[in-house]
């Protein structure tokens, strides 16, 4: 019971972070049509953020909420700036501007901030372990399932229950149709990224919490990840992403109990295999959809 109890709490610590990063690019990739690979980097820019918040002499609670601001104002600008000129172009054409996007700022981060990692003081109650039986649990952890999974329900009031997020819902569905009933297609689309931003910030803060420092590339292993999620759970479907999230944290928690130390450090090898694998008997993920790009 004591070794079920933990395995499930890294379960749901690491695909709580998976799951978040993963509803942020479905919720671009509902609208536009392809993948944003800078939105790790929106994770990056969060923790610099937290960084500089606190060196500047703010709390951690509200270096932490201007740094989820500044998260969600960068996704904005980044569509306004990057992606909004070249809306309506092959979406592999907006999918190699993400990726230029991403390694420039990998290189602005390493020449105006520094390549080495900056470490952020994570406050009492975040660090520390408390016991269970005979296991034990660090308060980061807990944290982190906490914020997930509260960030997910909030979330999801805010698709179904308020104005914009059923706007939003629309245009996801059909976009030329919402248009047509009036939905604005800049706004929406602002929204969109606004949350994609907001939700890579709050996976920022949790990774950040478990691990205390921040670094130019510290959003490339999530993103990935966060890649790997959506694909098994369906690109424009944000249950399959959320679904897809845990099952990644499941196989990763479930490789780390499993293997022995010996091989523990082919886990993410074996995660891809298991992708591989998964891919050929249901290549359109676990909830298939078929979304159209927004002309």
């Amino acid at each position: 019971m004591d070794l079920f109890l933990q395995f499930l709490v890294s379960v749901l610590s690491l695909g709580g972070v998976y799951a978040l990063l993963a509803l942020g690019l479905s919720t671009v990739f509902g609208l536009l049509g392809f993948l944003n690979f800078a939105h790790g980097d929106l994770m990056t820019i969060c923790g610099y953020g937290l960084y500089f918040m606190l060196a500047a002499g703010f709390g951690f609670v509200p270096a932490a909420t201007l740094a989820l601001a500044l998260a969600a104002l960068a996704a904005v600008l980044m569509e306004r700036l990057a992606f909004r000129p070249l809306r309506g172009r092959n979406p592999m054409t907006l999918l190699i501007t993400s990726f230029a996007l991403s390694l420039a700022l990998h290189v602005s981060f390493q020449i105006f901030i520094s390549p080495k990692p900056k470490p952020i003081p994570v406050p009492e109650f975040l660090s520390g372990y408390f016991t269970i039986g005979e296991i034990f649990i660090s308060r980061a952890q807990v944290i982190a399932i906490v914020v997930s999974v509260l960030s997910l329900v909030l979330l999801n009031l805010f698709v179904n229950r308020t104005r914009l997020g059923v706007a939003l819902r629309a245009a996801a569905a059909d976009f030329d149709v919402a248009r047509a009933f009036g939905v604005k297609a800049n706004q929406v689309i602002a929204i969109a990224f606004a949350l994609s931003g907001l939700l890579a910030g709050l996976a920022a803060l949790v990774w950040i919490s478990q691990r205390g420092a921040v670094f130019p590339t510290m959003g490339l292993t999530p993103m990935v990840k966060a890649l790997i999620a959506v694909i098994i759970g369906g690109l424009s479907n944000p249950r399959g992403a959320l679904l897809g999230g845990f099952m990644l944290g499941l196989l990763e928690a479930g490789f780390l109990f499993t293997l022995p130390d010996s091989l523990v450090l082919y886990r993410d090898a074996l995660v891809l295999l298991v992708l591989i694998l998964f891919l050929m008997f249901r290549p359109n993920g676990l909830i298939a959809t078929n979304p159209e790009p927004m002309r």
